[in-house]
């Protein structure tokens, strides 16, 4: 069994193909070229965690074409996910959790670690800081910096690497999820 990370999948999300520069002419070609990369690497076997924003527009038409994934699927989310206290400032949460599990999501709320090999790991949807290059938004929602490494996404293309936070987010990883050995390489040289 191996763990995958990945981000701002933004399954459904039409607007995301110019707003991030994706390389698709449609959000359907997008969609199946995520579960296509997706499957590629991740086994039936395999855990991913997704660290926010899986999937907008219509819930019942972007959140079902998850279902296809492969693996046990956590998601710690995002602010567009619905899930989210970020999402409408929190309002109706238990009203989509269920939609989010018959999808096959494990919801993750509050703060998260994970040891992976010798390291302890802070997980959240938001880096510890910056944001869009154009408006530092979401402060109140940022993990608290204890000196963790940090994994994330949110920020899209912008960055992959800025000291000890590592985006996992699709757009700067091949549209793929991210084995843990090449987090567990990246925090040797980052906190080895």
């Amino acid at each position: 069994m191996t763990t995958y990370f990945t981000s701002d999948t933004h399954f459904g999300h039409e607007r995301i193909i110019e707003l991030s520069g994706r390389p698709f002419a449609t959000v359907d070609e997008m969609d199946e070229a995520l579960i296509d990369r997706w499957n590629a690497v991740v086994n039936p076997t395999d855990t991913v965690v997704h660290l926010g924003d899986l999937a907008l527009g219509t819930l019942a038409v972007s959140l079902p074409k998850t279902r296809r994934l492969n693996g046990r699927r956590l998601l710690k989310p995002g602010n567009h996910d619905r899930v989210s206290p970020e999402y409408a400032n929190g309002k109706q949460i238990e009203r989509f959790i269920p939609i989010y599990e018959d999808a096959g999501w494990e919801i993750l709320h509050g703060d998260s670690v994970l040891e992976l090999g010798r390291f302890t790991v802070a997980l959240s949807h938001y880096p510890y800081v910056g944001d869009h290059t154009d408006d530092d938004r979401h402060v109140d929602a940022r993990p608290d910096d204890l000196g963790l490494p940090l994994l994330h996404g949110h920020i899209h293309e912008q960055r992959r690497e800025d000291g000890r936070m590592l985006n996992v987010g699709v757009d700067v990883n091949d549209f793929t999820p991210v084995h843990e050995d090449v987090v567990l390489e990246w925090l040797e040289r980052v906190a080895g």
